[in-house]
């Protein structure tokens, strides 16, 4: 695997760590094709029941690096409808489509679309010093990578707004109390946390948790008829699996079950 992005395995956890750390992990094209081939595998792949992404050093994600884009530079102003189109939103379509639970711990600052990464991934924990900012304001965009679908759907079109327009950090304490993340942890206990709650996860009937993540975020843009037509259609689905079976005889047999991941 490539050096941009690191990967290792522990049980059914793949995790999966960006690896620029003199650039506060901040993307580049050999970073974006990394993480693709990343979540392709976490797809294809039988022994991934769960993944865990987090950032190397003291931050989790910069954003673009901008080091390739200075204006006077460049031979004319850069298509960055491209960039996100090619990059960006094949890599958000990615996580949100896997049917496998993917847990990030941001371990540092979250800026831009790194912010809007970590925030598209299923459960989010946050280290006590990290912070999330939409710094596109900064530069003169709008927020991408999924951030201006996302935001107001997790803390409200005011806040969105607001924390997009004045580019101001939001801390890990404050996100928590929003509902933009789902817990923080103290800087020396995240990762411990985030290991625990991905194996916690991968060793879970992940054939329902697909299922589960996939009618969630269908929710939004649905009226509740038709939702609570899908929720029996996919209902239908978990309860012929072997993990509902599984679940089932564990729990009149008092004993914990043994989730195998399968439909």
């Amino acid at each position: 695997m490539d050096e941009t992005v690191l990967q290792s395995w522990s049980g059914g956890v793949l995790e999966i760590t960006l690896n620029r750390p003199d650039r506060l992990n901040s993307f580049n094209d050999e970073m974006h094709g990394a993480l693709a081939r990343c979540f392709d595998l976490a797809r294809d792949d039988a022994r991934c029941r769960a993944v865990l992404l987090t950032g190397a050093g003291r931050g989790f994600c910069a954003g673009q690096d901008l080091s390739a884009r200075d204006p006077d530079k460049m031979g004319g102003p850069p298509d960055l409808g491209d960039t996100l189109i090619r990059f960006y939103n094949p890599l958000i379509r990615r996580i949100r489509s896997l049917e496998k639970p993917v847990v990030c711990a941001v371990n540092g600052v979250a800026a831009g679309a790194g912010a809007n990464l970590a925030l598209a991934c299923d459960i989010v924990l946050a280290a006590r010093s990290a912070k999330f900012i939409q710094s596109f304001a900064r530069v003169g965009l709008i927020p991408d990578a999924g951030g201006s679908w996302m935001l107001p759907r997790l803390i409200g079109e005011a806040r969105a707004k607001a924390i997009a327009m004045t580019a101001e950090p939001v801390t890990a304490e404050r996100a928590e109390h929003w509902g933009m993340i789902w817990k923080v942890h103290d800087d020396g206990e995240l990762m411990i946390e985030a290991r625990a709650l991905a194996a916690r996860l991968a060793a879970g009937p992940t054939f329902g948790l697909g299922k589960m993540k996939s009618l969630i975020q269908q929710a939004a843009g649905q009226e509740l008829d038709p939702h609570l037509d899908l929720e029996a259609a996919t209902q239908r689905d978990a309860g012929r699996s072997a993990d509902y079976a599984e679940g089932v005889r564990a729990f009149l047999g008092k004993r914990e079950p043994q989730f195998g991941g399968k439909p």
